[in-house]
């Protein structure tokens, strides 16, 4: 059952069952070369807790509507997945690796919210 329902809420809410930190959304609708239409970034401390919010977020996503991944990749060392659902892709960082890859800057031409952390 796959639907055209907003998936961002559910993403951000299984980054931040599990703690996730520093949850970025990055609309790239408005960006011809963009290869989705949404980044959602986030960090956890360790990378057991970075494979710990994606799995979070493939439960919620699956739970409210029905969709599974079309593809996920970096559970091999969790330093960075990435959950890819077509028009939103989840990356999940340790701290390092994210600010390493910084794509906060790589797509600084896009509309970029933050969500703030939930103490």
């Amino acid at each position: 059952m796959q639907s055209n329902q907003d998936i961002t809420p559910f993403v951000i809410e299984g980054i931040q069952d599990k703690k996730g930190s520093g949850i970025s959304v990055i609309d790239l609708s408005g960006i011809e070369m963009a290869s989705t239409g949404k980044f959602v970034i986030c960090e956890g401390r360790s990378p057991s807790q970075v494979s710990a919010i994606a799995d979070s977020v493939r439960e919620k996503v699956l739970k409210a509507t029905g969709r599974k991944p079309y593809n996920y990749d970096g559970y091999r060392n969790s330093q960075w997945i990435v959950v890819d659902y077509g028009e939103l892709m989840l990356h999940a960082f340790v701290p390092e690796f994210r600010e390493h890859y910084n794509l906060e800057e790589l797509w600084a031409d896009a509309c970029l919210t933050e969500i703030p952390d939930m103490d």
